[in-house]
């Protein structure tokens, strides 16, 4: 039996079993042109960085031996080049949390170096943060605008915003230490809040037009903070006048740093300059408000140490004090109690914090809390003179005579009626004198 026969083959038709490639003289031009287009990806040149390391390599391999150790050499060259183009576009695509990461950064750097502010290197650090700050705002504007007129920006212009929040970063956190130091800790909730400001806006804020008036207003807020702190050092003086002049300094500073932004960029200016009018005006009116309203601590003054006891005495050694062992929740930020006979007294110790060009006057202002009428009555109220200088700050204590049973507070002020810390404590009544030690001081 016969197997049939094979049908006709069509005109330029392969055999089905015919090799590969067989057959294709007449394939139509269309097919003919995928075809080569297909073949021109698979074989496409490589790129610059990959050329120049197979140059490198065919050198190494046909240079005489003489000439090897520097076709290594440029390989090696080549293979870090290329690393470092690798390396910058992993931070332009992780610009944002990297710039927060700088910001936190910037924190816990100046938590483990700052000590007191009116030090040379306290002061030369703040210096450096505000210039690198504003060097990093002037240079990213000025690659925006070269960018509008066709040029490429650098691939090392993303390292500028981490640059910007990494300084910004520093000087609020050198803020909130001096801050904190004190006993009014609500005083820092301002620069809580900048932090977070700062880190919404760096998710959200993504027009380069918009960052600038962010960082810019951000950059006067620290100025502004600045001035506050180190004016009352430079001039030895403080109170509302201090804090005037204060705002006055800050605002020639950031026009100056404006005009070279105006000078940089015009268009871009012309765009934020609004924002940035608005934004600072706002700034300047919040600390103004905070100020006014005793939110703001009178730095740079700050409770360094502070205690209630039922004695304390100055000796040539020092100050020590008659204390009574308290439960250990008072560690934890929980009211001491004092137990006390009738018409003992208490004293409450305070050591204040002034630079060394400082000296001004204090009050102890005591207060007792009449529950009848919900409010705090004030009892007792002691004016003194400290000086500054001192790492521990300056010593003192008041004394109430004859005190009653209850909830008590004593607010330590400066001179011109801020608060500067506050003093916590209950009194029970007790029929026979509580067991105390002996304590030193400061």
């Amino acid at each position: 039996m016969t197997e049939p026969d094979d049908p006709p083959l069509e005109s330029g038709q392969a055999p089905p079993d015919a090799p590969l490639g067989e057959g294709n003289a007449t394939l139509a031009p269309e097919i003919r042109q995928e075809i080569r287009q297909e073949i021109k990806q698979e074989i496409a040149p490589p790129s610059a960085a990959e050329a120049a390391v197979l140059a490198a390599a065919a050198m190494q391999l046909a240079a005489p031996r003489v000439l090897r150790p520097f076709a290594a050499l440029l390989q090696f060259h080549q293979s870090t080049l290329t690393r470092g183009k690798t390396m910058l576009g992993w931070v332009n695509r992780h610009e944002r949390p990297l710039s927060a990461l700088g910001m936190v950064s910037g924190f816990g750097f100046d938590n483990l170096t700052y000590r007191r502010i009116d030090l040379p290197n306290t002061q030369i650090l703040f210096i450096l943060y505000l210039l690198l700050s504003a060097s990093a705002i002037a240079l990213l504007h000025l690659f925006s605008r070269r960018a509008r007129n066709g040029q490429p920006m650098p691939r090392w212009h993303s390292l500028l915003p981490i640059a910007t929040q990494f300084a910004l970063g520093g000087l609020w956190s050198a803020f909130l230490v001096f801050y904190s130091r004190g006993s009014v800790l609500t005083a820092s909730w301002p620069f809580l809040l900048v932090l977070v400001a700062i880190l919404i806006g760096n998710e959200f804020l993504k027009e380069y037009h918009s960052r600038l008036a962010f960082t810019s207003i951000l950059f006067f807020f620290a100025l502004y903070s600045y001035a506050i702190v180190t004016l009352p050092i430079l001039t030895g003086t403080i109170g509302m006048w201090t804090f005037i002049a204060s705002g006055v300094a800050a605002v020639l500073l950031f026009s100056v740093f404006t005009s070279l932004l105006r000078a940089i960029g015009l268009e871009q200016w012309k765009e934020t300059r609004w924002w940035i009018a608005l934004g600072t005006a706002g700034v300047a009116g919040v600390l103004n408000l905070f100020y006014f309203t005793d939110i703001l601590p009178p730095l740079p003054l700050a409770l360094a140490d502070e205690g209630v006891y039922h004695a304390v005495k100055k000796t040539a050694k020092g100050y020590v004090a008659l204390a009574e062992k308290q439960d250990w929740k008072t560690r934890l930020g929980f009211t001491p109690v004092l137990h006390v006979t009738p018409g003992e007294s208490v004293s409450v110790y305070s050591a204040v914090f002034a630079p060394i060009s400082l000296s001004t006057r204090i009050t102890h202002l005591w207060q007792h809390y009449d529950p009848a009428r919900d409010e705090w009555r004030t009892v007792s109220k002691v004016t003194y003179a400290i000086h500054g200088g001192r790492d521990g700050g300056y010593r003192g204590y008041t004394i109430h005579h004859a005190i009653e049973p209850g909830e008590w507070r004593v607010d330590v002020e400066s001179r011109d009626g801020r608060t500067i810390g506050r003093i916590r404590f209950d009194v029970e009544r007790a029929h026979q004198p509580a067991v105390t030690a002996q304590e030193k001081l400061g």
